[in-house]
């Protein structure tokens, strides 16, 4: 049986941490990010897989877009894994284009806490 009051503060857990990801991807958060990036996480990103340490220098670096957002969340929580899909737009520095991406992070809770274990993040297309 599913415990709705669990799920219900799991998910808003698992929303919050969405939101970091992008603040923090946004803004060269290298900080934040290392407070909920497993250990062991991987990224797949620009055509490369990227572990945590690999991933944290590549943050650090200043982001080639502006007016990065969220849309379309879906959370799903599948007992101690949860996936997150959604849409982001954003406007790239280079040459002020609109773009959008979809991505996919997946979170574990491991010792009753919520970490990003792997993320999918295409490369943004201009928006049609």
């Amino acid at each position: 049986m599913r415990d709705t009051k669990q799920s219900a503060k799991d998910l808003a857990i698992l929303e919050r941490l969405n939101n970091d990801y992008i603040h923090s991807d946004q803004f060269n958060d290298v900080k934040r990010f290392s407070e909920f990036l497993a250990e062991d996480f991987i990224i797949q990103i620009e055509g490369a897989t990227r572990n945590r340490d690999e991933y944290l220098d590549y943050i650090a670096k200043p982001r080639p877009f502006k007016d990065l957002a969220v849309h379309d969340v879906n959370i799903r929580i599948l007992s101690d894994v949860a996936l997150i899909h959604a849409r982001v737009t954003l406007t790239t520095l280079a040459d002020g284009v609109a773009k959008q991406a979809l991505y996919t992070d997946t979170y574990q809770k491991r010792n009753g806490t919520w970490e990003c274990v792997a993320a999918c993040a295409p490369d943004p297309f201009p928006v049609a």
